[in-house]
Order: structure tokens, then sequence, then C-alpha cells
């Protein structure tokens, strides 16, 4: 592990598959029966409709492929040389791009539900995860051993999410209903603990007194500047707080059915105005805005529940795998260009087609 992790952060490796996922644009892909695909997201058609290619896999013939579900993959925050993913098998592997070969493996008692890895860390290599245990557990790549463990939770960890702003500044989410910021180099570790009454106590029972939900909390996101964090709970609610005073911020985003049992991954754009929450809501994705809470669109385009959502802000590009065994691409529909000689509030409203604004369309990723 020591080896591969030279290798990155001085740049030895540079082998042909490397470059041309570097180059083109490639992404990771984790399914239910453990095996993870690297696909080439490059459009060579130039067509609306288009598959994607599968560059490689770790099948099931793989000798170190997962046994049970993967439930996340992460690149290397710095290059595509590297990767991580976590499954139900109770394990976080790292593996090596060039070779598909697993370069490291940590493996934990209870059942892996989330990773993460800082996108902004410069002095430290830790992978956060979070598992049936509620302690979180730190793994630090450079080291290819256990760091220490946060402990303040009750019951298991379902998300974890480094901030974007702060390198040592990690939330967690869980099942006890709770929301954690942590700062990783201090001994006692929590910062604060989020409460969605904002300390006023005739407000709140018992029971939910300093809780960020009334149900499990399986879904955690940063905004891109890292001031703010999204949060998402089985009560069916979503709530946005202020990261750094840990403020429920009181955005009304109405009732986001949630029923998963684990993890659930949903993602905030980068780069539109306003910003923008992609949420899997059945069978759908739903799109708020993040600062208003208004519901703008329900992309419709999966048959069965959808499990997961990314965004890619260089190309502005949203990307949802469901239990339908298809990942989409969905692509904002532009505003059309208005001639200099013609009013836009002359023009038919069908020519007025916002970004975002129920104009998304989607094709089949292979």
């Amino acid at each position: 592990m020591l080896g591969l992790m030279a290798a990155r952060q001085a740049g030895l490796d540079d082998p042909l598959r490397l470059r041309r996922a570097e180059a083109t644009r490639s992404m990771l892909s984790g399914g239910s029966d453990g095996v993870i695909v690297l696909y080439d997201l490059e459009n060579l058609t130039r067509e609306t409709s288009y598959t994607c290619k599968a560059l490689c896999s770790v099948g099931r013939s793989h000798p170190d492929v997962h046994k049970f579900s993967v439930e996340t993959v992460q690149w290397y925050p710095h290059d595509t040389g590297m990767f991580t993913s976590s499954s139900f098998d109770k394990t976080l592997k790292i593996w090596d791009t060039n070779t598909l070969k697993s370069a490291d493996a940590f493996h934990f008692k209870g059942t892996v539900y989330s990773h993460h890895m800082s996108p902004v860390a410069t002095n430290h290599c830790l992978v956060a995860v979070g598992t049936k245990s509620p302690k979180v557990q730190l793994c630090d790549l450079k080291s290819g051993s256990f760091s220490h463990i946060l402990q303040g939770h009750r019951q298991e960890v379902l998300a974890v999410a480094w901030s974007p702003r702060h390198e040592y500044v990690l939330a967690t989410g869980s099942a006890d209903g709770r929301v954690k910021l942590w700062d990783v180099r201090r001994a006692s570790g929590c910062l604060s603990t989020l409460d969605q009454h904002n300390g006023e106590k005739s407000k709140a029972s018992s029971e939910a007194a300093n809780s960020a939900h009334t149900g499990r909390v399986n879904g955690l996101c940063y905004t891109n500047d890292g001031l703010h964090l999204l949060t998402t709970g089985t009560d069916d609610r979503m709530r946005l707080w202020n990261s750094f005073t840990g403020e429920n911020t009181l955005v009304n985003y109405g009732k986001v059915c949630n029923e998963s049992r684990k993890g659930l991954k949903f993602t905030i754009s980068c780069g539109c105005d306003p910003e923008f929450a992609f949420v899997p809501y059945g069978s759908t994705i739903a799109v708020y805005t993040v600062f208003t809470g208004e519901l703008m669109t329900m992309l419709r385009g999966h048959y069965t529940a959808v499990n997961c959502c990314v965004f890619q802000p260089n190309f502005q590009e949203l990307y949802s795998g469901s239990r339908d065994c298809n990942i989409l691409a969905w692509i904002p529909a532009l505003r059309e260009p208005v001639p200099d000689d013609v009013s836009e509030k002359s023009l038919p409203q069908q020519h007025l087609n916002p970004a975002y604004e129920d104009a998304w369309s989607s094709s089949d990723e292979g």
C-alpha cells in the first residue's frame, strides 16, 4: 500500500489505461452483485441518446471481487490511478486502476454503509467509514492501518462526509437521528451535534432533543463551498444547516419520501444559479432549489427505485443508478438563443426553455 501511495504522489505511474481515464471522462459504478465497472463517458457519436462503453470491470470471477453489494465507490481525490470501494461484505478495498487489483483491504466487524475521502486534504489520507457499529472508523491509507475511532453515536452510522472547505472536519449521520460534526485532530473529536429545534427546548420532546431528524439519518451532502450541509432522514424531511454555527436554516422542502434502510446517495449541483439538490424519490429524482426549498421538477426515466445520484460539475451532468440495473445520464436543455432584434417576452412560451426547469433529457448508460 505504501508503494502505491508513494507512486501516486510522486507521479511515477503512467499506465495506458490511466492516461485514457484521465484524458477522457470516466466513472466508477458498484452493483448489488459486488461487481465494479469503469465506464468511459465520452460521447464520440455526438448524438443526444447514446450508450457508454465499459472500459473494464472487477467481475464475479475476479479474485478480489466483493462478495456482497457495493455501497460506495470513490476515486482517489488527486487522480484516477487509485480508487476505493466498500461493501456489505464488511470490507473497504483500495484498488490500483492500472492493474485492477486490490492493493489493500480493511476489514470491519459489521456491515459497511458508507465511506468517504476528503476532496481537499493535503496533510492526511484518512478514509472515514460508517458501519453497523456506532463508532466511526478512520482508516489511514499511508500506513494501511486503522487510525482512530470517533465515539458519540448510539446506533449504526449510515452516512459520512468530509467538509470540502476544511480537511479535518467530518460530518456523520446515524440511525440514532443525530448528525455530528467532528474535528479529527481533537482528542474529544466532536465539535457539535446538530439540533433541529436550534436549542428551543419547548418545541422538543425529550426524545427528539438535540437530534437532527426524528428518524434515521441516512444522507449527508455539503454544498460545494462547504458553508452548508444538507441532510436527509427517514422522517421524510430534508434539512439545510449552517456548517459553521450548526444552525438549522429552517428551509422547508416539504415531504421528502425516504424509506431507505441504508445510506441515501443524493447530490448537490456545482456552478448553477441557483444550486439544486438531486434526491432519489422512489423511481424518480426530485430536484429542489437548495436555499429556497422549491421542488422544481421530478426526473422520470427509471423503472424501479433510484439508489444514488452524482453530479459532474465540469460538464454539468447528472448520473443516477437504480435497481432496474440502469445508469442514466441527465443533461440540462439550455435556453434557446434569442435573436438580437426579437424581444424575449414576445416569444411563444415553448421557446423559453430554462435549464433545469422540467427540461432534463436522459440517455441510458450500458
